[in-house]
């Protein structure tokens, strides 16, 4: 039986680990830390329950995707509840609710701005068409060849995916008030850019949030990860925790071995084939001799990053009445805040954020009594000077706005508290200048124009994950480990 070897178990190692066990290959995981996940491991402390990476539950239908492959479903393993409203956004003069409900929305839409409801139709008649093309069509793709592309259909309906034109002037064609702007804007900066320099492609992102719903796994997003390890084991994979991987052994341009630090010191793992799922730029650069690097630093370096973070775990000991379960703040300057992130990266001065509550919604993950926090702060990657006495001024400057917002006394409540930033992401995951999202999608960094799923140096190496196609995002990694174990199959 051939032997794959995955470094790392976050969401796109796991994918690819589950579709190579499927395709009856001998499958090994290796994970640095002492849990699967990855990036969206669990924290467990004083009785409260944080997911410590994603929160966000988007594109339901790419999870059934997944878990159907292996004739499954996703209430198999967990169950899903939809939130409403879907969130709340906090803007300098007050709250506005964004309602489940479409028709609700389109009211909502309307009250801002006059034609606001049949303008949405529009918007999202267009948003469905992408949504559709860009899934089931483009993210699927392995991204080695822009042949992969030359399907008639796609190149008759190129315009009507809006790959030359700007996010923001997309949305400026069919809305002129700045909060349905920045309202319909805002998705995009989770993958990593300003909508100004974001293909309107990425509207897409509005499609799987007004019509497929903002959702909520009982027990935390964490489920996911405990549904796709369950998966894993039955089909066979075998993990193994406390493994730093340390180098992968090349002889004659092919992967041999990867070898890995234990406890209990060196093992080397036989491989007929070889799965990054960690962090590229660590996997290329740390685990590989010179010669079989695809990419240079220069190369590296001249990457445009989605955003790290500055995330605070905080656990209350009282109820709070005036939270949902997601709320972002956009009482500050977004253009401001932007520039922080992606033209002159600095800590920024008065920065956006985002609250997620989940024990708004489920019981299980705070004490009885008690409230469950996470605030995010989008940061630059790369920055330096990430201290705890910088991370205590964010948290007390951002504690208070979320106090003045909703009317709550928090400071006094708080019973237990962990922040986790750029150096966290660096030691816990090797991750390239402590991006917490992969790179940016932008026009210039998007398909093929990405670092390859596949080694041009090693013959049976192949990434997957954030750093390489489809791109940055829970749904994203899952198709990633679904595409980059095609293309290994196609190979051997």
């Amino acid at each position: 039986m051939k032997k794959a070897v995955v470094i790392g178990s976050g969401f796109a190692g796991m994918s690819a680990a589950c579709f190579m066990a499927k395709a009856g290959w001998d499958v090994v995981v290796l994970e640095k830390n002492d849990m699967p996940g990855g990036r969206a491991r669990l924290l467990q402390e004083a009785g409260f329950k944080f997911d410590m990476g994603p929160s966000w539950y988007w594109m339901p239908d790419v999870f059934e995707h997944f878990f159907n492959a292996f004739g499954k479903k996703v209430a198999d393993y967990y169950e899903l509840q939809r939130l409403d409203p879907s969130y709340r956004i906090y803007w300098p003069d007050g709250p506005m609710d964004i309602p489940a409900d479409y028709n609700e929305l389109k009211k909502l839409f309307e009250s801002i701005e006059p034609g606001g409801g049949k303008a949405l139709d529009k918007f999202m008649e267009e948003a469905a068409y992408k949504y559709d093309t860009g899934i089931h069509q483009l993210v699927y793709k392995p991204g080695q060849s822009w042949l992969e592309f030359a399907d008639w259909n796609l190149v008759k309906g190129v315009f009507k995916l809006d790959v030359f034109t700007s996010m923001q002037k997309h949305v400026g064609k069919f809305f002129k008030h700045p909060r349905l702007q920045q309202l319909l804007e805002f998705p995009v900066l989770f993958l990593g850019a300003l909508a100004k320099d974001t293909p309107a492609l990425y509207s897409l992102m509005n499609y799987a949030d007004v019509k497929l719903g903002t959702w909520y796994p009982k027990g935390g997003m964490y489920q996911v990860v405990q549904a796709m390890y369950d998966l894993a084991k039955e089909l066979g994979v075998q993990f193994h925790f406390d493994h730093t991987v340390t180098s992968i052994q090349v002889e004659a341009g092919v992967a041999t071995a990867v070898e890995a630090h234990t406890t209990s010191g060196k093992i080397d793992y036989k491989a007929d084939v070889v799965i990054g799922g960690a962090d590229y730029h660590f996997i290329e650069t740390k685990l590989l001799a010179a010669p079989y690097r695809t990419y240079t630093e220069a190369y590296w370096d001249k990457r445009v990053m989605a955003p790290s973070c500055l995330i605070y775990y905080v656990g209350l000991n009282k109820k709070l009445k005036q939270v949902l379960h997601h709320s972002l703040f956009f009482d500050s300057s977004l253009e401001v805040h932007g520039k922080e992130i992606y033209q002159d990266p600095a800590w920024p001065v008065e920065p956006l954020f985002y609250v997620s509550v989940t024990s708004v919604t489920d019981d299980s993950v705070a004490p009885e009594g008690c409230e469950n926090l996470f605030f995010l702060i989008p940061v630059a990657a790369g920055l330096t000077g990430d201290t705890e006495a910088l991370r205590e001024a964010y948290f007390e400057k951002i504690l208070r706005r979320f106090e003045a917002h909703t009317g709550e006394q928090v400071s006094d409540a708080v019973i237990y508290k962990r922040s986790y930033s750029v150096s966290n992401f660096i030691s816990d995951y090797n991750s390239f200048k402590g991006n917490a999202y992969g790179l940016a999608n932008t026009l210039l960094q998007t398909a093929i124009l990405k670092p390859g799923l596949k080694s041009k140096k090693v013959k049976n190496l192949f990434y997957t994950g954030q750093l390489t196609v489809p791109g940055p995002g829970v749904p994203p990694a899952l198709i990633s480990g679904e595409v980059v174990s095609k293309e290994v199959l196609k190979y051997f």
